[in-house]
């Protein structure tokens, strides 16, 4: 009668292979790692824009919510008075009016959408830059290319977090537009009213000739920024990170001149994001068409109607939003793109 006889060698070699089946390898353990980093790297980002945005706006929102009383007088009667004054009067008479707390009206709304907005953004701009150096490896951050990936990284990013954040874009502007009469009494209000009067897609209105102002916009903007902090960079051997000062010069250059090759795109977007609120006349039936009216009726300079205060608003706002972010990154200890922008 046969026995049978266990292999002992074999099936302790077995029960090895087995145990180190289960030891996680070197390959994984990397890419748990680098998937955890990127998790941190995207938070860190996120985090860092969306301060940035916070603060420069909230800081700039008097000015703001001149600029839209410039752009929509227009449409709105009781501001055109507004086109006879000074800046300085016109700030008196808003206080006059409705009070001091008025220079604010909409913030709240704006904090809302500046927080996500801002985060997505300067988090697509990193991103869109980087898949960018991945793909077209550039020999020199002055390059022809490297001006080429800031334009298009800029409006891709604008894009994005444009689309994801404009229903809060369309109330800010509705509620910052009021001044004597009040068709809403806040963010919610705002938002179920226009749903109610003009339909879901009431939230989008205007979107597109948002989209054609603000790609252009931050395209320009992040390219100008860009460009200048690494020329400063290139003149300080060592230096990764600007100064507080670079950041601030370079900001305000980049504001300065985005928006006055975007304004006309801004003011045109304004009007038709107000029109048809409370069941008012739609003045314009398509972005062409606000053009070529807003010229004829207004002449060309009617295209930058508000831009002074623009000036005041988008200059320092940008330095400050720039500036923030770069201090937030360093404080973070963000590394994308650290070494090459």
């Amino acid at each position: 009668m046969s026995r049978y006889i266990p292999n002992l060698r074999s099936d302790a070699r077995s029960v090895t292979r087995d145990r180190q089946s289960e030891v996680p390898t070197p390959v994984l353990i990397t890419e748990k790692r680098s998937q955890a980093t990127n998790v941190s790297e995207t938070a860190k980002l996120l985090l860092a824009g969306g301060v940035a945005g916070a603060l420069s706006k909230s800081a700039t929102a008097p000015l703001a919510r001149l600029t839209i009383l410039y752009q929509v007088k227009g449409l709105q009667q009781s501001t055109g008075v507004l086109q006879k004054l000074s800046l300085q009067q016109a700030v008196q008479q808003v206080i006059r009016q409705e009070g001091i707390h008025a220079l604010w009206k909409g913030n709240g709304v704006t904090m809302l959408h500046r927080l996500p907005y801002s985060a997505v953004n300067f988090w697509a701009y990193e991103q869109f830059t980087q898949q960018w150096q991945q793909c077209f490896p550039s020999a020199a951050n002055h390059s022809q290319d490297a001006v080429l990936r800031r334009l298009a990284a800029g409006g891709a990013a604008g894009m994005c977090a444009c689309t994801l954040a404009y229903p809060l874009d369309l109330v800010r502007t509705r509620l910052a537009a009021q001044t004597t009469s009040t068709y809403y009494t806040g963010i919610w209000h705002a938002l179920s009213t226009i749903v109610k009067d003009e339909g879901l897609f009431g939230l989008y209105r205007g979107l597109g000739a948002t989209l054609t102002q603000v790609a252009p916009s931050l395209a320009i903007n992040y390219c100008a920024y860009e460009t200048l902090r690494s020329y400063w960079l290139t003149h300080e051997p060592g230096r990764q990170a600007p100064t507080v000062s670079m950041s601030l010069a370079s900001g305000s250059v980049a504001g300065l001149v985005s928006s006055t090759a975007t304004f006309p795109l801004d003011l045109i977007r304004r009007r038709m994001q107000l029109q048809g609120q409370g069941g008012c006349e739609v003045h314009y039936t398509s972005y062409s068409h606000a053009f070529s009216t807003v010229i004829r009726r207004e002449g060309f300079q009617g295209l930058y109607h508000g831009i002074l205060p623009e000036y005041y608003k988008v200059v320092p706002g940008v330095a400050i939003a720039f500036c923030t972010y770069e201090l937030m990154k360093s404080m973070l200890g963000v590394q994308t793109n650290v070494s090459n922008r």
